[in-house]
C-alpha cells in the first residue's frame, strides 16, 4: 500500500510522538532546576575548611657579590664546622643565618661588627684578584 505523499504529511502531524514530545520536556526542565536549587543549598550548608598552616613561599633572589678568599675560606670552614654538628649546610644558608644574626643584634652590636668588617670596592675582580678600580 502506498500513501500519497500528502497523506504522508497529515499523518505525521498527527502521531502522538509529536504530540508527546513536549510533555518529556517540562518534567526534564523541572529536574534540572530542583538539582541547581539542590546544588545553591548544599554550597551554603558546607561549612568552611579549616585554615591549613602552610610554609609561605617566597621570591627568590639571585645576586652576586665580591668577598676577600679569606672570607669565602671561612665559608667553607663554617660549612665543615655544620657538617660535623650533623647539619650539613649550604653556603646561602650561613649567609642567611648570618644576616638574621645581625638583624636580632642591638644597635651598637651591629655598628660595632660593620666597623669589623674593611670596605670594598664595587665590581668586579681583575684576574689577579685585585678590584677593579671605577
Amino acid at each position: 500500500m502506498t500513501t500519497s505523499p500528502t497523506a504522508r504529511k497529515t499523518t505525521a502531524k498527527t502521531t502522538p510522538k509529536t504530540a508527546a514530545a513536549p510533555a518529556k520536556k517540562a518534567p526534564v526542565a523541572k529536574k534540572v532546576a530542583a538539582k541547581k536549587v539542590a546544588a545553591r543549598k548544599t554550597v551554603v550548608a558546607k561549612p568552611a575548611p579549616a585554615p591549613v598552616a602552610e610554609k609561605p613561599k617566597h621570591k627568590l633572589v639571585r645576586d652576586s657579590f665580591t668577598i676577600p678568599k679569606s672570607e669565602y675560606q671561612l665559608l667553607e670552614a663554617l660549612k665543615l664546622r655544620a657538617a660535623a654538628l650533623k647539619r650539613p649546610t649550604k653556603k646561602s644558608e650561613l649567609l642567611r643565618a648570618g644576616i638574621a644574626a645581625l638583624n636580632a643584634m642591638a644597635d651598637k652590636a651591629l655598628l660595632a661588627a660593620l666597623n669589623s668588617v674593611p670596605s670594598l670596592k664595587t665590581g668586579r675582580p681583575k684576574a689577579d684578584g685585585t678590584v677593579a678600580k671605577d
